[in-house]
């Protein structure tokens, strides 16, 4: 069945290479097509275009395929096009002509604007409370770890002192930008397009502000074009969002695996959260993070693909954007399993005590020693020459002994400031 049957037969090849996988991806949208089309329902009866008993009868079967939906029994056959033609089939069948109703004063467009819009907005807010999760743990490790120091790195070589708890808060607070991005995200989304039809409205009195206020959107898309257009910015700005997060986890994944190696050697997992090798039984390779690094790299491309093929598109519908649907459902499916798996992870990071009189630890501490020289009535300059002398004859003798004060340093985390920013979002 296709929603816009005029009795042609189609040539099977041009059907099979425009659906693409569509029923596949709509199992994701089954959900939200199903809570609208209720929504829009209830909006008909309201304008009297369905009688009470017509809006009963027709929730009552999309009901009856929201519990199919729950206990797996719902199936897009392949007679179908998408989730909206067999959606409308099983009311038919049920209803007769009654079912037939249920597209008056809707186009496929705003079915599937609407559905994904629903979809994004619920999946930004489990994504926030993910990553919100993962900062939680990466906070108590910051606390856990606070006082034990960690070589701090600029250009890959041995810098400054840092600690595991200035490492452990810095990935927090980073999250805590992209959980900004995630709740802009959510503002563009939560706008109601339902009522845009295809994209230039209808000739129903329809009333969006019911189907608004239905459906817990916390507006509506005014502008029925610009709700059409939404069609494509919804899908950057999400997988934008989503690429934030994956930017941060990926570079945090990279800082475990280069730490975990032997010629770092500051931290460890578990055995079972680890791989071997099939030939060097030595190994254990950080897998899970090379993994998560990968992943999250394949997810902020993703980001780039959307805006690569909507660019150019002038207002209106065009086919393009049955494109953006799979890898955008990609991205929210793969960030929501990566921090799931993160967050197990580093739940379970074993931190290792580092012998900071180690030989390529030495220089570790002569900005501290340019500093305290300062302090005594040196110019920056002098010390800076008088330290760097020593570094050069080789007499420079470090001393791990000055803490750094002030807010937002390795003895001074600010871990509080960082929670309240959570607890604010």
């Amino acid at each position: 069945m296709k929603l816009w049957d005029k009795g042609i037969t189609v040539d099977k090849q041009i059907e099979n290479f425009t659906v693409g996988n569509d029923r596949e991806l709509d199992m994701h949208i089954a959900k939200y097509d199903l809570i609208a089309s209720k929504a829009h329902a209830k909006m008909l009866g309201k304008i009297g275009i369905l009688i009470a008993d017509e809006v009963f009868r027709i929730e009552v079967e999309l009901e009856k395929m929201q519990e199919q939906l729950k206990e797996g029994s719902f199936v897009i056959e392949a007679d179908f096009e998408d989730v909206h033609s067999k959606i409308e089939f099983e009311l038919t069948k049920a209803l007769g002509d009654t079912g037939k109703k249920i597209h008056t004063a809707r186009s496929r467009n705003d079915q599937v604007l609407v559905a994904m819009q629903l979809y994004f907005k619920e999946n930004l807010q489990e994504t926030s409370g993910k990553t919100k999760a993962l900062i939680d743990v990466l906070l108590n490790l910051a606390e856990e770890h606070q006082e034990k120091l960690l070589p701090g790195y600029t250009h890959l070589q041995v810098a400054m002192p840092s600690s595991f708890g200035l490492w452990f808060s810095a990935y927090a607070e980073l999250l805590v930008d992209d959980l900004y991005q995630l709740e802009a995200g959510l503002k563009v989304v939560d706008q109601n397009p339902l009522g845009s039809a295809a994209g230039y409205g209808s000739s129903f009195p329809i009333d969006r502000e019911f189907t608004t206020k239905e459906l817990g959107f916390s507006t509506l898309k005014y502008n029925v074009v610009a709700a059409q257009l939404g069609r494509g910015k919804c899908e950057r700005t999400v997988t934008a969002n989503i690429s934030s997060v994956a930017n941060t986890l990926a570079r945090f994944a990279m800082d475990i695996c280069l730490y975990m190696s032997q010629n770092f050697g500051f931290i460890s997992f578990p055995d079972e959260l680890t791989t071997g090798s099939s030939i060097m039984p030595h190994k254990k390779n950080p897998d899970v993070f090379e993994l998560i690094r990968g992943k999250c790299n394949k997810l902020q491309a993703i980001a780039n693909e959307m805006i690569l093929i909507t660019n150019n598109l002038p207002s209106g519908y065009h086919r393009d954007y049955q494109l953006i649907k799979e890898n955008s459902l990609y991205a929210v499916e793969g960030i929501k399993e990566i921090l799931d798996i993160f967050t197990h992870s580093i739940a379970q990071i074993e931190v290792k005590e580092i012998d900071l009189k180690d030989e390529k630890y030495r220089y570790l501490f002569t900005v501290d020693s340019i500093n305290d020289l300062v302090i005594e009535g040196k110019s920056f300059r002098e010390a800076y020459q008088e330290i760097g002398g020593q570094v050069q004859e080789g007499s420079y003798k470090p001393s791990a002994s000055k803490k750094h004060t002030h807010l937002g340093s390795k003895d001074n985390l600010g871990l509080d400031g960082i929670k309240k920013k959570v607890d604010e979002i």
